[in-house]
């Protein structure tokens, strides 16, 4: 089959599109007949050599976590899926499978490729909503996941102002609308890409000077910024406010330079505020989307993962692998 693999630790521009070998399910998994599949940071962190100590790859490794397609075939002892189910979510890499306080991790061989193996007892994979194509499920399952982490945990109420930064990116433009339906919503991004936030629901949109920042807003969603680079957005919420983020390193509140704070870091690694069943039926009631910015074919996969990383994109930036 054809695939998009990193044949060593190092950038994405080493990617290439490769023909391997199919995976073949084992007792409890899944083959998926990839549709389409979405870019996120792991398909960069991973090989980049972050983690090479705590999680070696195999190489020709198949980056890749968020995808849509139709099951191929079933392992022995898998129940809730069978050959032809419109199947779409999240899996991470198989060097990753020991995952702490995890009871059922979602992993899987790489969703950048014509098929991949899947782990089918997990709550991050489900059946795709017949109203949902597939590249909008393929776009929406980390980001939805996220986003609904985030209001399970820490919601936006109403009459509040709110300030989101990182507003353009994969969780923003799924949680925007969200928190505008409560709140009032002041949102960072760039001039160009201005009106496309307001219709996701901002009210004011500013850029990423700090100096453009307001004072005195009730929450703050950090959706890009590093966790220990913070002290700029707390010194924006009024006394009690809440400073709500989702990026590592783990904030910790002395790094705030302030202790009025109420510090919230998001990750649910275990599906326990909702997995992908929840998704869809968000997705299916038109509650929850993820907009994709830019569209590439799988021979352009390698590309897709570039530009994820090197260039400003708006939304999720899906590759196309078959047709739906």
């Amino acid at each position: 089959m054809k695939a998009v693999v990193a044949n060593d630790y190092g950038p994405p521009e080493t990617y290439t599109v490769a023909e391997i070998p199919v995976p073949r399910p084992g007792p409890g998994q899944i083959q998926v007949r990839i549709a389409a599949a979405s870019v996120n940071p792991a398909d960069t962190v991973l090989v980049a050599g972050a983690f090479r100590e705590d999680f070696p790859l195999e190489f020709p490794h198949v980056p890749g976590n968020d995808f849509a397609g139709t099951v191929t075939e079933t392992g022995p002892g898998v129940a809730a899926f069978r050959v032809g189910d419109e199947v779409f979510g999240h899996a991470v890499p198989r060097a990753i499978r020991v995952l702490g306080g995890v009871e059922r991790p979602s992993v899987g061989t790489g969703a950048f490729a014509e098929y991949a193996v899947f782990e089918a007892d997990t709550t991050f994979i489900a059946h795709r909503p017949a109203g949902l194509d597939a590249e909008a499920a393929a776009a929406l399952p980390t980001v939805g996941l996220t986003a609904r982490a985030v209001t399970a945990t820490t919601p936006a109420k109403p009459g509040e102002t709110v300030l989101v930064v990182g507003a353009t990116g994969g969780v923003g433009t799924a949680l925007l609308p969200l928190l505008a339906a409560e709140a009032t919503v002041i949102a960072t991004a760039t001039t160009e890409d201005a009106d496309l936030v307001r219709a996701l629901g901002a009210t004011d949109v500013i850029g990423y000077d700090p100096a453009d920042h307001p004072t005195g807003v009730d929450a703050v969603y950090n959706l890009v910024l590093p966790g220990d680079q913070l002290e700029g957005l707390a010194a924006t919420l009024r006394p009690g406010g809440r400073l709500v983020t989702i990026t590592y390193p783990v904030t910790q509140p002395e790094q705030l330079g302030r202790d009025d704070v109420d510090l919230h870091f998001v990750l649910d690694m275990d599906g326990r505020l909702g997995g992908m069943a929840e998704v869809a039926a968000d997705a299916a009631k038109g509650l929850l989307a993820a907009p994709v910015g830019r569209r590439y074919t799988l021979d352009q996969g390698p590309q897709a993962i570039i530009d994820f990383q090197r260039r400003h994109t708006f939304g999720k930036l899906v590759v196309r692998v078959a047709a739906d």
